[in-house]
C-alpha cells in the first residue's frame, strides 16, 4: 500500500449539509464534563466552550465533538437530565456563535440526549456504544443523521475483562459489520454510517498495534472511518516501553505528538476523520499528508 493512497469516496449528509470524505477532516474534541480523563472540568462553562470550539475552527477543525458524559474507565455515570443540561446549551451557543457550516456530533450513548441535542442543531451521533441502549436505533433511524458506531465490548466498567481475541483485527472487522447488518435491518440507513475502531476500548497494548499496524483491512467495511486515539493510555504504554526516562511518565496532555504520528499512520490505511484534542498540531499533520498524497497522484 502507497504511503499516500488517496481516501476512498465517501460522503456523509445531514440536514442540507454534505461532507466530502474523500479529503481527511479533523474532528476536535470539546468535553464538557468534570471529569474526562485530560480535560475535565476546563470546558464546562458555555462562554469557555464556545471559545474553545472557535479555537479548534480556526486551527482547522470541520467537526466538533461535544460530549457530557465521560466514557474512561470507572467514570461516574450521568443522569438523561443532567447530561442534557451540559450538551445543549452548548450546541445552541456554537450555532449562535459559530453558524450553521461547522459539523456537530454529540458523543453520548443516550437516545434522549441525542433527539434534545438534534433539536438544538447537532449533526452527528457519535456512539461508544454503537445504538445498543434502548431505544437508540430507533432514534437514530427516525432523525435520520450520521451515526458514529464504534468496537467495543461490554462496558467501559467490564470492557478490560473482555479483551480477549483469536485474531484481533479480524474480530474487530467481523463484530463491527454484525452490528451494522443489526442496525440497518432496524431502519438505520448504511450511507448514514461511520465506523470507529474503538481504540482503547475492550483492547490491550498488543491489540492496539495489531489494529494500528493492520487498520487498512477495516476498508473492507465500505465504509468511512473515524479514528479516535488522542491521548489515550496505548500512546503512554508505548512511551513508558520506550526505556527514555523523561518518557516513562507522561500524563494525558503530553501525548499529543504521539497521537498525531498514530493518526498519520491511520490516515495511509483509508481513516477519513482524526478525532483529537490537539487540533493544531493534527492539522499540520494532515496538511503534510493531504499535499504528499496530492503530489504523488498528480
Amino acid at each position: 500500500m502507497s504511503l499516500f493512497q488517496p481516501l476512498l469516496s465517501y460522503e456523509i449528509s445531514s440536514r442540507d449539509k454534505t461532507l466530502d470524505l474523500s479529503s481527511p477532516h479533523i474532528m476536535g474534541i470539546l468535553n464538557v464534563t468534570p471529569d474526562s480523563f485530560s480535560d475535565g472540568g476546563q470546558f464546562n462553562a458555555v462562554e469557555k466552550a464556545v471559545a474553545h470550539c472557535q479555537k479548534m475552527i480556526a486551527d482547522g477543525a470541520t467537526i466538533i465533538d461535544i460530549g457530557g458524559e465521560s466514557t474512561r474507565p470507572n467514570a461516574d455515570a450521568v443522569a438523561t437530565h443532567a447530561e442534557i443540561q451540559r450538551v445543549v446549551p452548548v450546541v445552541k451557543a456554537i450555532r449562535q456563535h459559530c453558524g450553521d457550516s461547522i459539523w456537530l456530533s454529540i458523543d453520548t450513548s443516550n437516545p434522549i440526549v441525542m433527539q434534545a441535542a438534534f433539536e438544538a442543531g447537532a449533526d452527528i451521533w457519535n456512539d461508544v456504544r454503537a445504538l445498543k441502549r434502548e431505544g437508540a436505533i430507533a432514534v437514530a433511524a427516525e432523525l435520520d443523521l450520521p451515526v458514529m458506531l464504534m468496537h467495543m465490548r461490554g462496558e467501559p466498567t467490564t470492557m478490560n475483562n473482555l479483551a480477549q481475541y483469536d485474531d484481533m483485527v479480524s474480530d474487530v472487522t467481523t463484530e463491527l459489520m454484525v452490528r451494522i447488518e443489526e442496525v440497518t435491518s432496524l431502519g438505520v440507513k448504511r450511507e448514514k454510517i461511520i465506523i470507529d475502531p474503538g481504540f482503547g476500548f475492550a483492547k490491550n497494548y498488543d491489540h492496539h498495534c495489531a489494529l494500528l499496524t493492520q487498520l487498512e483491512k477495516l476498508q473492507a467495511l465500505e465504509l468511512p472511518m473515524m479514528f479516535g486515539i488522542s491521548r489515550k493510555r496505548f500512546l503512554g504504554e508505548v512511551l513508558t516501553k520506550s526505556g527514555i526516562t523523561s518518557m516513562m511518565t507522561t500524563q494525558a496532555v503530553e501525548r499529543d505528538v504521539i497521537g498525531v504520528t498514530a493518526a498519520v499512520f491511520a490516515l495511509q490505511q483509508g481513516a477519513s476523520i482524526i478525532r483529537t484534542h490537539n487540533v493544531a498540531m493534527t492539522q499540520q499533520a494532515v496538511s503534510l499528508w493531504s499535499q504528499l498524497s496530492a503530489y504523488n497522484h498528480r
